[in-house]
């Protein structure tokens, strides 16, 4: 039985959607009937007074598939603005002049150069910074607990995370699965 676009992105992003965490990504593609691009007008329609957006990272030329990121506007720009995650990025060759969206910009094409993953993603997705920089310097190796990502940081307060995630992710599919619609999922910021 397929998924539809809708219980994928409840699936993927419900702690986005509960205002727990910034930002999620997930894998969608056309299905029969409606493009993804008009899926997502659609969907930013409703995401965006309660500040949300919704934007494909990368495409696959190949099978047409998307990495499609949904994130918190602001809490993205706060996460983006602290000195040492700015610091983190500048290191890692970002440039910092066009702020949250020139960011985003820059990450989708390193996610597009299909070179080495960038796994600064890990900032844009609300990770610890300590725990993202530990995944790259162990390259992935090492780490304390894992979960919705590897730790190198605080294992007790990602676990604690980790289950709040959880449990958010439970309670919003069996909401939705029993008829309840995305919009009032949202959480407003």
């Amino acid at each position: 039985m397929t998924r539809t676009f809708e219980a994928v992105l409840v699936e993927q992003c419900a702690p986005t959607l509960a205002g727990i965490k910034p930002a999620s990504l997930f894998r969608g593609q056309s299905q029969e009937g409606q493009p993804l691009q008009q899926k997502l007008s659609r969907l930013q329609k409703e995401l965006e007074p309660s500040g949300i957006k919704i934007q494909i990272l990368k495409t696959c030329c190949q099978t047409g598939a998307c990495m499609i990121y949904l994130y918190r506007v602001e809490w993205l720009q706060r996460i983006l603005s602290e000195p040492s995650v700015r610091d983190f990025l500048t290191q890692r060759g970002y440039s910092l002049e066009q702020g949250c969206t020139g960011l985003l910009g820059q990450l989708s094409q390193r996610l597009c150069l299909e070179q080495e993953y960038p796994h600064e993603i890990g900032i844009f997705l609300g990770y610890p910074l300590e725990d993202v920089m530990g995944f790259i310097e162990h390259r992935g190796r090492n780490f304390s607990c894992c979960g919705y990502w590897k730790v190198y940081g605080n294992p007790e307060e990602a676990q604690t995370g980790f289950d709040r995630y959880r449990r958010c992710t439970n309670l919003y599919k069996a909401r939705f699965h029993a008829g309840t619609p995305i919009a009032q999922l949202i959480v407003a910021a």
